[in-house]
């Protein structure tokens, strides 16, 4: 059952609306966006095919977890519309227009030329988009805003600022971006309705590019009555009647922009629709009074030549949000909908950071998408994998295998920080009644690793696979246990290294997964951190004896660690040999060694050591610091993934352990140095998955929502 963040009832958005037309005088449009934050990210773009490249040049705004989004126009070809929208085809973006609705204003039977204004004003605000043309006599304003998950609300206002009235012809005109590529070149075709403009969509399966059922629609629905002529794949919509403007007066028009999968879901927003188009100024200040909240809180306490920089966190972050669709039953936050493989589906260890930076403004939010993880965590009477029982899968997306999905992943899970984000998250709000809900399936996830992870029984984990049919040879199970780490092609797991797996059985002798031949020093740190946040949550829910259980255990794990995994002789923290017990030091030293500061693992002379090690230029102090592998080792390649580019969240744990351990100074310093040095960081540029650490070149997704959450930590 569909659970979203917004209560919806309802109505088909196909059926006859009864539309009271506004009155011709309205007040001049509201201030908008919080004061000293505009265009904090470059939004302005228009597409030139349907399909964008699979990192997308143009930056996009959604909000309140709708699943399509807007950018500005660039060009004046364009002026007096939205670029796009950009939609997703359930797991994939596309853009259903350049422009799809352009107003057009008309007197005495001309067009006027938008294109004519003076300087024309294209900006983004928190929490909308908004065009303002100068024209003789006239000023046009046009504001796009969300007012639900599934739609835009979109309002044109039309001053006159002349001295005698304007009589206006108003109307708005698009066409389809067709995709070039069979099945997906017939999927949206355009349809006429008796309130603007319908798409609707073809059933197409092709499961890495395009996925629809056939029941999606994009709907345009004006509050004033318009006739809508559709030619071919393009449209014209013009209003009943032309709007006359007195004299230093403003007119208001509106409408909305509706993307939805099903039936079930247009006949929830109906009412939504109709509630919009009677009442806007409603939903605009709860809009912008919600958007207010946000800055506020996101930027409390940041240095104020960083808070634009966190503003702009924000602003990924909610537009990465996609609200309840297909098999995603509650609202989450996607790495990015940007790049083609990270829209439509949800990450493990991605949602547990991402909810950390996104309680710090919006904890409700933050709540929802730690639940949406946990809709599929393995139960013990999964007919599939019992023995996975606790288990929560590496994403989840619109599609499960069962519905031809692709991207659905339970060949792995992700690093335990669930606890973290829970905890964090109760912090942020005080909502003791969800530390209730998620502390059993917290320790049921915490008691997995132990009982499916750790091969030999001695109380230090290993990341590995699970019993999967994709897991069908060694080499498979090897990378799915790497994914497993999150650091996917980190030296330290190169089978010409000697990494491989070993069979992990019951006390029966059932195969219940596959472990990797080295304890990671990562895993068993953040095993001690949850630990800790279990404690934490046990004694705040009156459980004592679990809470004293989990604070000794945490002890006795931080002690192994520190004796199997601090090697004297270099100074840091390494995997180990699942075998021997050799420290892995000939695999070169990486970020993960800095884990054990931010759990708290470390002594305090083995922190110090640390310390040296990570503001050493030579090692982990580069131009942009923290890159996940040491410019030392024989390993490191700047641009290669988790081989040397910097990664916020590695970033964030590495000045976290600094500055628990004492080491302020340093921390304030290397961070001052990411934030001068990491390319785009504090302009208008997109933030990224990663960064080059020798140059600050911008590397690999754009908009990275993981980056965005934890952004303000850094700060």
């Amino acid at each position: 059952m569909r659970r979203s963040l917004h209560a919806l009832a309802g109505l088909s958005l196909g059926s006859a609306l009864v539309i009271t037309a506004l009155p011709a005088a309205q007040a001049a449009p509201p201030p908008a966006g919080p004061a000293g934050y505009a265009d904090v990210l470059d939004l302005h773009g228009v597409p030139a095919n349907a399909l964008p490249a699979d990192v997308s040049d143009i930056n996009v705004f959604a909000d309140q977890g709708a699943w399509h989004a807007y950018a500005l126009p660039k060009d004046p070809s364009t002026y007096g519309a939205f670029s796009g929208p950009m939609y997703i085809a359930q797991e994939y973006p596309w853009w259903l227009s350049k422009a799809f609705s352009r107003i057009r204003l008309r007197e005495n039977g001309r067009d006027i030329d938008l294109a004519a204004a003076k300087k024309p004003v294209l900006t983004a605000l928190p929490g909308l988009l908004r065009q303002s043309y100068d024209l003789p006599g006239l000023r046009l304003t046009l504001e796009l805003r969300f007012g639900s998950d599934r739609s835009a609300l979109v309002r044109a206002y039309l001053e006159n600022t002349g001295t005698t009235a304007r009589t206006l012809e108003v109307g708005w005109s698009g066409a389809l971006l067709r995709p070039d590529t069979e099945p997906m070149r017939g999927a949206p075709s355009l349809r006429a309705t008796g309130q603007g403009v319908a798409v609707d969509f073809a059933k197409v399966r092709k499961v890495w590019d395009y996925l629809t059922d056939g029941t999606e629609r994009f709907e345009v629905v004006h509050a004033e009555p318009v006739r809508t002529t559709v030619t071919g794949d393009s449209y014209v919509t013009e209003l009943a009647r032309p709007r006359t403007v007195a004299p230093h007066r403003t007119t208001a028009l509106t409408w909305t922009e509706t993307y939805t999968f099903t039936a079930a879901e247009r006949d929830r927003e109906t009412p939504v629709v109709r509630d919009l188009l009677r009442r806007p100024e409603q939903a605009i200040a709860r809009g912008d009074a919600r958007w207010r909240g946000y800055v506020t809180a996101a930027t409390r306490g940041v240095p104020a030549d960083r808070r634009r920089a966190v503003v702009k966190s924000v602003e990924t972050l909610i537009t990465n949000w996609r609200g309840a669709a297909g098999m995603l039953k509650h609202d989450g936050v996607t790495p990015s909908i940007t790049y083609k493989w990270f829209t439509g589906g949800l990450w493990a260890w991605d949602t547990w950071k991402q909810a950390v930076g996104t309680a710090r403004f919006a904890p409700a939010l933050a709540e929802s998408q730690i639940r949406s993880m946990f809709d599929y965590q393995v139960r013990p009477d999964s007919p599939t994998r019992p023995q996975d029982a606790g288990m929560i899968p590496d994403c989840v997306f619109y599609n499960d295998p069962a519905r031809g999905g692709g991207n659905w992943n339970e060949r792995n899970s992700k690093p335990p920080l669930a606890a973290w984000a829970v905890w964090e998250v109760y912090r942020a709000n005080g909502d003791t009644a969800f530390l209730k809900e998620m502390y059993p399936k917290l320790v049921a996830y915490h008691d997995w690793w132990y009982r499916d992870r750790d091969h030999d029984h001695d109380g230090l984990a290993e990341y590995g696979a699970t019993v999967d049919p994709a897991n069908d040879s060694t080499e498979e199970r090897r990378q799915a246990a790497a994914w497993e780490s999150g650091m996917d092609n980190a030296p330290r797991f190169d089978a010409a290294l000697g990494t491989s797996v070993v069979d992990n059985r019951d006390a029966n002798g059932r195969l219940v997964g596959y472990s990797l031949n080295q304890e990671s020093v990562d895993l068993n740190s953040y095993l001690v951190a949850e630990k800790g946040y279990l404690a934490a949550i046990a004694a705040r829910l009156g459980h004592r004896a679990d809470a004293a259980r989990y604070t000794a255990q945490a002890r006795t794990l931080a002690a192994t660690i520190r004796a199997k995994m601090y090697d004297p002789a270099t100074g840091f923290f390494y995997d180990t040999d699942l075998t021997t017990g050799r420290r892995l030091v000939d695999r070169g030293r990486g970020i993960e060694g800095a884990v054990p500061l931010w759990a708290g693992v470390a002594d305090d002379a083995e922190a110090a050591r640390v310390r040296a090690r990570l503001t050493d230029p030579a090692e982990f102090a580069t131009k942009v610091p923290f890159p996940t592998v040491a410019k030392s080792s024989p390993y490191f390649a700047a641009q290669e993934y988790w081989r040397g580019p910097v990664w916020l969240d590695q970033a964030y744990f590495a000045l976290a352990g600094l500055r628990r351990y004492g080491y302020g100074r340093d921390a304030t310093a290397a961070a001052d140095r990411l934030w001068r040095s990491a390319d785009g960081l504090l302009g208008d540029g997109p933030i990224m998955e990663n960064y080059d650490p020798l140059t600050g070149e911008p590397l690999n997704s754009t908009n990275f929502s993981w980056s965005a959450a934890l952004l303000p930590g850094i700060a």
